[in-house]
């Protein structure tokens, strides 16, 4: 689940709970695009208010009650607000990224694949790109795989836990070791 905090002096708006697709749909896609979003009967502006997102379980009433919902959204979750503003702003073709994502799942069933691998698989099929868009087409599939529980990561045969893909996806040495694999 993912909790959202829209912060314009003097306003402050949180919403609890959202899916990928409703947090897409209501708040990043506008976002991205330059357009204010609504919140508690609130208009928050790119460039003048601050989008913060955290991914985490989802939190019931009496964890939301009394003021208490943000402090059990950053204890218990992620901060992943970096990751997802630059996924909204640098879409990748629809068509690309599907076809990525399945040849992935395809590929990982017969066996498992690095994530170097990936990327120098995109090299190869996409030479003209520059090298940040095959990365951010690379961990965005991967990424979203990861979401869908269709895809695991490994860090030299050990299992990553869900808060370090993250740390994992960003680090420099995921892309160009093959330390870290993709595992059905």
């Amino acid at each position: 689940m993912f909790h959202l905090e829209l912060r314009q002096f003097p306003h402050l708006a949180r919403s609890f709970n959202l899916t990928r697709e409703e947090l897409d749909r209501r708040f990043l896609g506008p976002w991205a695009e330059g357009h204010a979003v609504q919140l508690d009967d609130h208009r928050f502006t790119p460039g003048r208010a601050r989008l913060t997102i955290y991914e985490g379980p989802r939190l019931g009433p009496e964890e939301i009650g009394l003021g208490r919902g943000w402090a059990n959204v950053t204890r218990t979750g992620q901060d992943v607000s970096a990751q997802l503003l630059v996924q909204a702003q640098q879409p990748a073709p629809p068509a690309e990224l599907e076809q990525l994502k399945h040849e992935l799942l395809e590929r990982v069933a017969a066996s498992p694949l690095s994530a170097a691998a990936v990327i120098e698989e995109l090299a190869g099929r996409h030479p003209g790109w520059r090298a940040s868009e095959r990365l951010a087409l690379a961990e965005r599939a991967i990424w979203e795989l990861l979401h869908e529980q269709r895809l695991r990561l490994s860090v030299d045969g050990a299992a990553v836990a869900r808060e370090q893909w993250q740390p994992v996806l960003l680090a420099w040495e995921t892309w160009t070791e093959a330390r870290v694999w993709l595992v059905p």
